[in-house]
């Protein structure tokens, strides 16, 4: 008999919150080529991975701006014109998360995330700092969803059982090592199909 799920781990970029680079280099950078050229080969996904493993916005800003410094700018903007890239909630799910609290369900985050970064979101976003009994922040640990090891963090540091889990995430990738670990899982799409699971799951009434 499956063990009945009793705890639900939220990740928060574009699953709580919005997060994605277009809504700020939009405005910058118009040509559509251009734009996207600018994030593949200098504001990589992978640079900005080493925010979320530890790095500082100021020593990666400098790292990339002596390496393009025709680019220096932009470069400047991703860190300075952050918040752009972020313009508000994910529609449906903080309130989602707020019915689960109601209710007393074990709520957690694990967040792959830089620590400055992070600060100002939840300084921004106040929900964030009411919501979770513990969040497990990439920078913090120096490990990076989907590394089986940063599920590891919260299970162990709360002492939780993997199975008891529902864990919520955008990305596949993040999702399947999950379900490694031994965790439910959800591939977030929008909050109406998150709801549903929940119900069916009983942490929600219908």
């Amino acid at each position: 008999m499956n063990s009945p799920i009793t705890t639900v781990v939220f990740d928060i970029g574009n699953v709580l919150i919005e997060w994605n680079p277009e809504h700020l280099y939009r405005k910058l950078i118009s040509n559509k080529e251009e734009r996207a050229h600018f994030l593949q080969t200098v504001c990589t996904p992978e640079w900005n991975i080493q925010q979320d493993l530890g790095r500082t916005w100021d020593e990666a800003v400098d790292i990339l701006s002596r390496q393009h410094p025709e680019k220096a700018g932009l470069i400047a903007a991703y860190s300075d014109q952050w918040h752009t890239m972020v313009p508000g909630i994910v529609p449906g799910t903080p309130e989602i998360l707020s019915e689960l609290k109601e209710t007393g369900c074990p709520l957690y985050a694990i967040t792959n995330f830089s620590n400055e970064k992070f600060a100002e979101t939840r300084k921004r976003f106040s929900f964030i700092n009411d919501s979770f009994r513990d969040i497990v922040v990439s920078a913090e640990e120096n490990l990076i969803k989907p590394d089986p090891r940063i599920y590891r963090v919260l299970l162990d540091r709360n002492g939780l059982e993997a199975r008891d889990c529902f864990f919520i995430d955008d990305s596949e990738k993040n999702i399947e090592a999950a379900r490694d670990v031994g965790m439910n899982a959800h591939h977030f799409k929008e909050a109406g199909l998150l709801r549903a699971e929940l119900v069916q799951h009983g942490l929600l009434r219908s």
